[in-house]
């Protein structure tokens, strides 16, 4: 055991104290213990000592413990590629693939910097962009794509990026008085640079930045001969006592009655439980108190939907699947609850229904975006979906509120241009057209909860998007 121990180590640069040897020796199962002490570390040390491992030990216990529970997990229910019209275009379901040691990070970032550097490559003013060590050299404009690791204002009052690429870093400069000034730029986006070296060529003065952005699509969704319509049902919340039942049953009514026939397809872009331990004292405010039991309540609910309804859905941060984005979907165990007519997807996932795409994400990285991008806020969820839109990614910042996995590719970049972009979340119900797109946030299902009240926050709940996926048109149907 102590040559794997010591192996797993070496293989991540490390070498180990013999003090911090027997200390690792006397665990239980010391190869897992060194395992979560990695993936715990935010920086490796060339020797790892006592001291080290013992100030790391709490967490990364509380790390090989919810390891050791996710083994015990059944494994997710297989895949299905398509059902009638509806196709799974990307999804992590059945992909993932990571241990979340420093190399799963490196080819994660890499993955990330060159699909969106690709995107950046296609624009006119980034023709002949350059690598940061070649562009220094340069006595004149440069043009680079680059990954911001940092941003920070100097006591001038300019702002100072620090940006990276594959091969290599370097400080960018934007002065105080450019227009760009008051830009939000945050951590880990990937952007194009136009500007100039500076004199001693230790430095980029910004003059122009370039984000992959969506085209520019006219009318965007072009009108096809569809007369289908597709609704959402996000944040259901199945479980909290602050479950709106009676709003619940008007729209299984409507859609019964003068609905008949309206709805051809529905998507519950998570949170369709409201889960257990998602936060402190939940278990006062709910009305079902096993997880499972949730899941059955749901599963019952959705076979009073009429037949021909086809049904995606797909887990939010309260569902029980694994916290860190992108989400695989849920587990066999819950899937079969369920009538086979229900198609299970991950989280973000990528469909194509009747030749239109939809990009459908819960939207967990709302918070991020809300704390780090001034004017943003919760009541605003569209203008945050905008800000993933223009950087092509929707949870570019790494380690703020919404855990991430290194997968072997990043599943959060928008490759893809959808033509609909829905995400829940944060309760709030709308839809906007950004460049062609049709972005939507699609309410919830749960009355305003005891610490929404204490923030202030009022949802909008019992609001079902419709899209009339011939047309592109949208309508807000109203069940309270």
């Amino acid at each position: 055991m102590r040559d794997e121990v010591l192996e797993t180590l070496a293989g991540e640069g490390i070498l180990l104290e013999p003090d911090a040897a027997k200390y690792v020796l006397s665990k239980e199962d010391p190869l897992a213990f060194t395992r979560a002490a990695l993936a715990t570390m935010v920086q490796h040390p060339l020797v790892l000592t006592l001291d080290d491992l013992q100030g790391i030990a709490p967490a990364a216990e509380v790390h090989q413990a919810v390891e050791a529970l996710l083994d015990q997990l059944p494994s997710p229910a297989p895949l299905r590629r398509d059902v009638g019209e509806i196709k799974i275009t990307r999804d992590i379901t059945g992909n993932s693939c990571c241990e979340g040691n420093i190399n799963d990070f490196a080819r994660y970032f890499n993955d990330r910097y060159n699909k969106i550097k690709a995107m950046l490559a296609r624009r006119r003013e980034l023709v002949g962009c350059l690598p940061i060590p070649r562009a220094l050299r340069m006595a004149r404009d440069v043009r680079m794509v680059v990954m911001v690791n940092e941003v920070r204002t100097t006591k001038n009052g300019h702002k100072l990026l620090e940006v990276e690429d594959d091969e290599g870093k370097c400080p960018v400069l934007i002065l105080r008085d450019s227009p760009l000034i008051n830009e939000c730029i945050v951590p880990d986006e990937v952007i194009g640079i136009v500007g100039k070296t500076s004199q001693k060529g230790d430095m980029v003065v910004l003059n122009e930045m370039i984000r992959p952005d969506v085209p520019l699509r006219g009318a965007g969704m072009q009108p096809s001969d569809s007369s289908s319509k597709l609704a959402f049902l996000s944040d259901v919340h199945i479980g909290s006592n602050t479950f709106l039942y009676r709003q619940w049953k008007n729209m299984i009514h409507w859609l019964k009655t003068e609905g008949k026939g309206e709805i051809q397809y529905l998507i519950l872009p998570g949170d369709v439980v409201d889960g257990i331990g998602v936060f402190p004292g939940q278990e006062e405010e709910l009305d079902i108190e096993d997880v499972f039991q949730q899941y059955k309540a749901l599963a019952e609910m959705l076979k009073e939907l009429p037949d021909d309804i086809r049904v995606v859905a797909q887990p939010g941060n309260h569902d029980a699947v694994r916290p860190a984005e992108p989400q695989p979907t849920f587990s066999k165990r819950i899937s079969e609850m369920f009538d086979s007519s229900v198609l299970f997807v991950g989280n973000p996932c990528q469909l194509e229904i009747e030749d239109r795409k939809i990009l459908t994400y819960h939207g967990r990285s709302i918070d991020d975006w809300v704390s780090t991008v001034q004017g943003l806020s919760y009541e605003t969820p569209l203008e945050a979906m905008k800000e993933m839109l223009k950087r092509r990614h929707m949870a570019p910042i790494y380690g703020m509120k919404t855990p991430l996995a290194p997968e072997k590719e990043d599943y959060m970049v928008i490759e893809d241009v959808p033509d609909i972009f829905v995400a829940g979340h944060v309760h709030g119900a709308g839809f906007l057209d950004y460049r062609g797109v049709k972005v939507i946030c699609a309410s919830t299902w749960q009355a305003q909860t005891p610490f929404q009240r204490m923030h202030n926050f009022h949802p909008a709940p019992a609001i079902m998007p419709v899209v009339h996926l011939g047309t592109g048109t949208i309508d807000m149907l109203d069940f309270n």
